[in-house]
């Protein structure tokens, strides 16, 4: 699925919407360049799953938990993160215990980590300096239509 988005705002309200094809144990990765609007995109999930307090970027925490009506969610910005020892020295597979939500920015750094199954948002710069092109996709999952 895309979808083109013209503010911040809009940003949030995808990943708002998006938040109600979400369940615990879903893996999201969030995939774009440097201020695309990553957090933004999570910021929104979040609050369509009823998370009504501040939300930022897990740039420095490297991960960020939240409690929502909906369940858990643990938002990963793992830009910093440059090998996957280090990611399993900070406990990730902790964290994959199908539990909780995952968002997981800069998701590359860790692909050799991530689950077989796990769902995709890219966030691509639009031809417009505040336009976003918000692309939804899955990994491993069966297409029901084949």
């Amino acid at each position: 699925m895309e979808y083109c988005s013209h503010s911040a705002e809009e940003t949030e309200q995808a990943g708002a919407r998006y938040a109600a094809t979400l369940s615990p144990g879903d893996v999201v990765t969030l995939d774009g360049d440097l201020g695309a609007g990553k957090t933004a995109f999570a910021r929104g999930v979040l609050r369509g799953l009823g998370y009504g307090g501040r939300v930022t970027s897990p740039t420095f925490a490297i991960a960020n938990e939240y409690e929502t009506a909906a369940g858990d969610v643990a938002h990963f910005d793992m830009y910093r993160i440059l090998d996957e020892e280090a990611l399993w020295e900070l406990g990730f597979e902790d964290y994959l215990d199908g539990a909780r939500i995952l968002l997981i920015e800069w998701s590359g750094n860790i692909a050799g980590a991530l689950p077989a199954r796990y769902k995709t948002v890219s966030i691509d710069y639009g031809a417009a300096p505040d336009s976003r092109i918000i692309t939804t996709g899955e990994v491993g999952y069966e297409n029901p239509e084949l």
